[in-house]
């Protein structure tokens, strides 16, 4: 579930608290503010039109109603303040986590997320898409960009927002203190399919087997249908824009497609993962997502059975 108010993870905890106090504050002062106009109307005299105006309170001075506005701007003043240095304490406390044990560089496209997993060792990297792994207790370092247009970062169980804009690098440091499944979202609106550029955030107690798969290249097919669906792959269309380790298909244009059915959605949260929708959306993307970049691909349904037969391998 996407909330702030269930936090996972020691940043999104310092968010969470201050959104309490910031909320209790408010309320003081709401109902303060009730208490005050009901009072005053209580207190408002009776008359009717025969009763001559009182305009005595021209001239004289009511102790208790300066008393009273003076203490309402000094308790104003001290909440103004309580809620500065709440504020400032809880953004030094986002920036005070440890190193990370991980970095990842996620990248913003209009509309899906691209991220790849450094490491010292170069043939340690991999790449997925819309699915960002991270291991559960430990600090992960996002360095976060985007391609096109302005993008925003947000996983409310685990972090605040962070812009992306386009020509300037950000980073945001996360962490997740217990194994789950994260929904994140972009922040700022980014054309026609923002609503539809979500992605997930899983941390994983068993990390270090999942990106120990996620290395491996794509397996080979087994089958003859399956073999025919790998030709349809990198010899058409869809090489031109979409990678699979382990074939000649590495265009970086798209997500990458490598374990392409290990993943829980397709287009960025528009759709579950199943062989239904992903037919549906090879042969036309924008009826799922109006806009996408990727176009129709009409095809006999001999080809494309053949071709989800090879897809439905790739976990």
């Amino acid at each position: 579930m996407q909330s702030i108010l269930q936090s996972a993870g020691p940043q999104a905890a310092h968010i969470e608290s201050l959104w309490w106090l910031t909320l209790a504050i408010c309320t003081v002062v709401f109902l303060a503010i009730l208490v005050a106009v009901a009072w005053a109307v209580m207190r408002k005299r009776r008359g009717d039109a025969a009763t001559p105006p009182d305009i005595s309170f021209i001239t004289k001075k009511e102790r208790g109603a300066e008393l009273a506005v003076v203490a309402g701007l000094g308790v104003s003043l001290l909440g103004l303040i309580v809620l500065t240095v709440a504020s400032f304490v809880t953004d030094r406390a986002l920036a005070s986590l440890g190193a990370p044990d991980l970095q990842i560089d996620v990248t913003g496209h209009q509309w899906w997320w691209d991220a790849r997993y450094d490491d010292q060792d170069k043939s340690k990297i991999f790449t997925v898409a819309n699915e960002i792994h991270i291991p559960v207790g430990k600090p992960v370092l996002l360095r976060l960009r985007a391609d096109d247009v302005i993008h925003s970062f947000w996983v409310p169980n685990l972090s605040g927002k962070k812009d992306m804009i386009p020509g300037r690098d950000a980073t945001l440091t996360l962490q997740a203190d217990k194994p789950g499944i994260y929904r994140g979202q972009c922040a700022e609106f980014c054309g026609a399919q923002h609503a539809k550029m979500a992605f997930l955030v899983i941390a994983d107690d068993k990390y270090e087997e999942w990106a120990a798969a996620q290395r491996k290249p794509a397996p080979q097919p087994s089958s003859d249908q399956q073999k025919r669906g790998r030709d349809l792959f990198v010899d058409g269309r869809c090489a031109m824009c979409h990678a699979i380790q382990g074939t000649t298909a590495n265009a970086r244009h798209a997500p990458d497609l490598t374990h392409l059915m290990s993943r829980q959605t397709l287009a960025a949260g528009a759709v579950p993962n199943s062989i239904g929708h992903l037919a549906g959306w090879i042969l036309d993307p924008s009826s799922i997502k109006p806009g996408s970049n990727m176009p129709p691909n009409p095809m006999e349904p001999d080809d494309l059975h053949a071709l989800l037969a090879y897809l439905g391998t790739l976990k």
